[in-house]
């Protein structure tokens, strides 16, 4: 059976929905239609198809149960329709002919929903002002598909509930564990982590430029054990059980170590360790050397694990110089200025200067409209007693640049001056 019955009504459905009309808020004479094309319905102009009399029949029966007008192609009345326009005073009787529920009442359901969960106390996050974003949506009446369907309530409430239990957990899991405590399956929780970390990217600026997993493990969410890498100078203790240690000086790529072991190991090395330096990428931490420093792999944005252990380095090496070395880009300040602020460790830029844009001007890429967003964004922040950090932003956007640091390279032409401090 074609039914073109349902295809017709659902597509006059479908206009309507998207239109002012179903809100009741049209300020211009518009009619709904569907028009009949080669396109939409091409059995009709199909000469060698039998549909021809079908569709003439269904068509009348519908508007017979005036639930739409026809219009004829002009001088080919009662022969050719031209197209068929909704009576919206009728459109309840097609959505129960349908046996469709109307967009209306998802909304009001919605907006129901958002309204009371607005109103439980729950502390700031992503989740409150994402709520906040779908509910001035859906009262404009504009799109919020991006996110959610509007005719899946349950999801709407599941997602929320999530983003709420992953921004207040503290406990280290991995996600189908996760999955497990609060949802009773190992594959729920996974199941929507994709739109979860699009709606976390979107809202909170510092996960712009994070993956799902990324973002998952600064509140200790895991896919995989998450590992720490280190290298350098300095001597590595595990005290767990026993006592042993390893000389990192011995290992040319550095240990890995899982974030379950970051709580039973000490770093030690005052008379070896001058500097301490954690890089942005990996590519960059394996091919880095550099005599007298411990070198620590941040991976991005550093999550509760590398915290732990940056805090635990300090605690044995205060007296180090700390270097941050990322991306000359605005992600990359972006990293740096909450490697500080979460961290309270006095870490200093390394080798993210202009001298670096200069002379790998080359390599450079153009800033995009979103960098020269979060740049204008970053300049007005506060950057006390570090003048350099403005200086370059201000270059970066002046000649419209930014720089990978995996291009950049540990040589004497770097300028003493410039080297540690830019």
């Amino acid at each position: 059976m074609a039914h073109y019955d349902i295809k017709i009504l659902s597509s006059l459905l479908d206009s309507y929905e998207n239109s002012l009309l179903s809100r009741g808020e049209n300020k211009v004479n518009i009619h709904i239609a569907f028009q009949f094309t080669k396109k939409t319905m091409p059995e009709y102009f199909n000469e060698s198809s039998l549909a021809y009399d079908e569709i003439h029949a269904v068509v009348k029966e519908l508007e017979r149960k005036d639930f739409l007008s026809v219009v004829w192609k002009r001088g080919k009345e009662g022969h050719i329709i031209q197209k068929v326009v909704l009576k919206e005073e009728h459109a309840d009787e097609v959505y129960s002919y349908l046996k469709r529920t109307p967009k209306a009442d998802y909304v009001n359901q919605h907006l129901q929903f958002l309204a009371a969960w607005e109103q439980e106390p729950k502390e700031a996050g992503i989740a409150q002002k994402f709520a906040a974003w779908l509910k001035g949506r859906i009262e404009e009446g504009r799109s919020v598909k991006e996110f959610i369907d509007l005719s899946d309530l349950e999801k709407t409430k599941k997602i929320l509930a999530m983003l709420s239990l992953v921004e207040n957990n503290k406990e280290s899991c991995y996600i189908r564990e996760f999955s497990i405590w609060h949802f009773g399956d190992s594959k729920v929780f996974e199941a929507q982590s994709g739109v979860l970390g699009k709606i976390m990217r979107r809202f909170k600026t510092e996960f712009e430029d994070m993956d799902t997993y990324q973002i998952l493990a600064e509140y200790n969410i895991y896919n995989t054990p998450d590992y720490v890498y280190i290298k350098g100078e300095g001597e590595l203790f595990f005290h767990k059980e026993g006592k042993s240690a390893v000389d990192l000086s011995c290992l040319e790529q550095g240990i890995g170590i899982s974030g379950a072991d970051v709580k039973n190991i000490r770093v030690s090395g005052k008379n070896k360790v001058r500097k301490v330096i954690t890089i942005e990428n990996l590519t960059t931490f394996f091919r880095w050397q550099e005599k007298n420093s411990l070198i620590i792999y941040l991976g991005g944005y550093h999550n509760s694990v590398r915290r732990e252990l940056l805090n635990r380095v300090y605690q044995e090496l205060s007296e180090a110089e700390y270097l941050h070395f990322g991306d000359i880009d605005v992600g990359g300040f972006e990293i740096y200025r909450d490697l500080c602020e979460k961290t309270k460790i006095p870490f200093q830029t390394y080798h993210m200067g202009i001298w670096e844009l200069k002379h790998y001007e080359k390599y450079t890429k153009k800033l995009t409209e979103n960098d020269k967003k979060r740049l204008q964004a970053l300049m007005k922040k506060e950057w006390t007693g570090q003048k350099k950090i403005a200086q370059v932003l201000e270059y970066m956007e002046e000649k419209d640049m930014k720089l990978e640091q995996e291009i950049v390279r540990k040589t004497m032409e770097m300028p003493s001056a410039l080297s540690a401090k830019m």
